[in-house]
């Protein structure tokens, strides 16, 4: 996958620094929360990756990702998520709510560019 426009969901702004970063080759957008989230999709239509952590405040990544599943305009966008929660039952979950792939923190760019290529 060549992503249009990828929302970095992830209450650490040093994260959103490290995915700058990393992904500097793609536009992105960022939210601190679950609830953030769904209001930058609003904004920014032509979102078609996200990249979710689950342990945040205010809507945890679980919780957004399934009210954007319920949503059938972004029920085609591709989530995956990345989070410190590594054990299989986490990754089983996050799979489960419909994520496309489970990267756990800490990661190497190599990864996660290899996770997007095979979206």
């Amino acid at each position: 996958m060549q992503p249009k426009k990828v929302l970095v969901v992830d209450d650490s702004k040093l994260m959103h620094k490290m995915y700058e970063v990393m992904l500097r080759q793609y536009p992105l957008v960022y939210a601190l929360d679950g609830r953030e989230a769904l209001a930058r999709l609003e904004e920014h239509q032509d979102v078609d990756l996200v990249l979710l952590d689950i342990n945040m405040p205010n809507m945890n990544g679980l919780e957004f990702l399934g009210e954007m599943r319920a949503d059938s305009g972004k029920s085609g966008i591709a989530v995956v998520v990345i989070s410190t929660e590594g054990r299989e039952e986490d990754t089983a979950r996050g799979l489960e709510a419909g994520a496309a792939a489970y990267l756990k923190k800490p990661f190497h760019r190599e990864e996660i560019l290899y996770v997007i290529a095979r979206l």
